[in-house]
């Protein structure tokens, strides 16, 4: 089972700003080649911070209304929401460390 949650237009209020922890928000599409290279890596952070943090995808072509809300235009796109807020935007596939390196500042 995947610990990375699927999430939609339908679903992204309920989901993600009114978490009760931080929620990273990974904005994908399934023609994205480097949204499938961050996908296992994302699978692993969930896993290991799931006591700290939420791992959440939205796909962009089929939730238009969310990814205009947040003006993503690239893939991927991952936003930290912290209490409702998009409180950090990171653009970009990256490694592990360096994505684990990029949270640190927002989770501390």
């Amino acid at each position: 089972m995947s610990t990375v949650r699927t999430v939609t237009d339908g679903t992204f209020d309920s989901e993600v700003l009114k978490a009760t922890k931080p929620v990273l928000v990974e904005f994908t599409a399934v023609w994205c080649g480097p949204c499938r290279t961050l996908a296992p890596i994302l699978e692993s952070i969930a896993e290991e911070e799931k006591e700290r943090l939420d791992v959440v995808a939205i796909d962009v072509d089929e939730n238009p209304a969310t990814t205009v809300r947040y003006g993503v235009m690239s893939m991927p796109t991952m936003m930290l929401f912290r209490d409702g807020e998009p409180v950090h935007s990171i653009v970009g596939a990256r490694p592990k460390s360096r994505l684990l390196s990029d949270l640190s500042d927002v989770l501390g």
